[in-house]
């Protein structure tokens, strides 16, 4: 990878930083010829600081240091994306990021969809709700509806009706969704299972 730090007067690209599980970006920092070097020697992140006009490893005074992961250019090579393990907050702020959110790990549209579960097992009043009168019937009705749909799955598997199995595999990941919010777990839970077997 050959970046061209000359580019700009100053010597320095921009270094956009990237949590390498998350994917959420943390900060953006500069980066000259020497930072980059060093970053890749300590596998810590390294930048050169414009406010201090010197090199500036992140964390070296606060701890929470940028474990390095991988380096990629962008097209031009001239910014740099660094995949990170962040140990601690990332914002001189305490925030796990500079934009002051959280750095969880979020699925997208499966997140979003969890976030109006979870809203709608808060308020179960909602007598137009589907999902809220799932939650009113309890435990062993969300769980037989499970059940029903992963039976609906199995049997559409068998068939060769393309719209028919991703209807029935929608409607099973839908309701364990609800199964895992009446349970008290999230996709995240699930994931983190996943990851001690692998």
């Amino acid at each position: 990878m050959k970046i061209d730090f000359n580019k700009n007067d100053d010597g320095l690209v921009p270094a956009i930083i990237q949590d390498a599980l998350t994917k959420n970006v943390l900060m953006l920092g500069y980066m000259n010829e020497e930072a980059y070097t060093k970053t890749i020697q300590t596998k810590k992140v390294t930048f050169f600081s414009r406010s201090k006009q010197r090199l500036w490893t992140k964390g070296e005074e606060s701890g929470n240091i940028l474990h390095l992961e991988d380096i990629n250019s962008d097209c031009d090579n001239d910014t740099l994306l660094i995949l990170v393990t962040p140990e601690g907050p990332t914002c001189h702020t305490g925030s796990d990021t500079c934009w002051n959110e959280d750095n969880n790990q979020s699925f997208g549209f499966l997140s979003e969809l969890e976030r109006v579960i979870r809203d709608r097992k808060e308020n179960q009043n909602d007598e137009n709700s589907y999902v809220a009168s799932l939650f009113r019937k309890g435990i062993n009705k969300i769980a037989q509806k499970v059940g029903e749909e992963a039976v609906e799955v199995v049997i559409e598997a068998k068939d060769d009706n393309e719209e028919l199995f991703l209807n029935e595999s929608a409607d099973l990941l839908f309701h364990y969704l609800i199964l895992l919010q009446a349970k008290g777990y999230t996709l995240n839970d699930i994931v983190n299972v996943l990851k001690t077997r692998s």
